[in-house]
């Protein structure tokens, strides 16, 4: 927890850089960061592939947008997008929760197609046209450094609220559920409930995610905010990072994030298949990604 503050402390001096291109890079690296964290709850401590858990960055989006325009202050709109976030996947973990494997994975991506159908055909969303967000005011500087800052507190209390929940019961409870459920309900562990508050609070995180980023945007349409590749991304960079460790989805954000960059800016939309190779290379040299090819060295030696 202490490296958590020390490196987030470190990491405030980045939004005062007088680059606003470079702070609209670390901006969008702080949104996947936070989001990554969220899915590492699910994903990382629990082991459960959520592969459509990006829905719920849609919902927070909407559901700000939805509140904003009707009036409510940002606060508000805010904390409402990631109490519904929670709520739903609350709500939702009862029945899903129950599955394992590929069948939980291939209802999560349901999910994800069901609620997209949901937000084009209701008026309330805007529909297939989208929607937009009030205006935020102020210079382009200072709008920057704003959401630099509101998106770096959301990474740093993610990321936190992992290093905390590792240490606790809860943490231990979905470390045993990912080695073996069967084992961890034979010793009285609460799995459904553990799966279920891991899944909430990852759906809390990425649904205030999404509210903030529709806020920032200030213009929503279904299909990008509901685009089943954020959750594959998501997913990717857990991975790369190192899937149940504090640091690996910060090291597999900004990594995957960075080489995005650098190969968008010098092969256009040849960027997809050289992504790709990143991602097989990776997945075949570091299993275990970055953190857990580490650990499994120093453990050899």
């Amino acid at each position: 927890m202490r490296w958590v503050l020390v490196l987030g402390i470190l990491s405030s001096f980045l939004g005062f850089i007088p680059n606003g291109y470079w702070i609209q890079v670390f901006t969008t690296i702080l949104l996947w960061i936070a989001m990554a964290q969220g899915l590492n709850l699910i994903l990382g401590l629990a082991g459960y592939p959520a592969f459509g858990n990006g829905a719920f960055m849609g919902v927070g989006a909407y559901t700000l947008a939805i509140l904003m325009n009707h009036g409510s202050p940002l606060l508000l709109a805010l904390l409402t997008a990631g109490a519904l976030s929670f709520a739903l996947a609350f709500l939702l973990g009862l029945p899903v929760l129950r599955l394992r494997g590929h069948y939980f994975a291939i209802a999560t991506i349901g999910i994800n197609f069901a609620l997209l159908a949901l937000v084009e055909n209701l008026g309330i969303t805007g529909g297939g046209s989208g929607l937009t967000t009030p205006l935020v005011r102020g210079s382009p500087e200072a709008v920057g450094r704003l959401f630099y800052f509101s998106f770096w507190l959301l990474a740093l209390l993610a990321t936190a609220l992992v290093a905390w929940i590792r240490q606790r019961p809860l943490g231990y409870a979905l470390r045993a559920i990912r080695s073996s459920e069967e084992v961890a309900r034979s010793i009285g562990i609460p799995t459904t409930r553990a799966k279920i508050l891991a899944w909430s609070l990852s759906a809390l995180i990425t649904g205030l995610a999404g509210g903030l980023y529709a806020y920032w945007n200030g213009f929503l349409e279904p299909g990008q905010v509901f685009n089943i590749n954020h959750s594959v991304e998501l997913f990717i960079m857990v991975l790369l990072g190192g899937a149940g460790t504090i640091w690996g989805p910060v090291i597999g954000a900004i990594g995957l994030q960075l080489v995005a960059l650098l190969l968008w800016s010098n092969l256009g939309q040849l960027h997809l298949v050289f992504l790709g190779l990143v991602v097989l290379l990776v997945a075949v040299y570091l299993p275990e990604g970055v953190l857990g090819h580490r650990f499994v060295l120093r453990r050899k030696t």
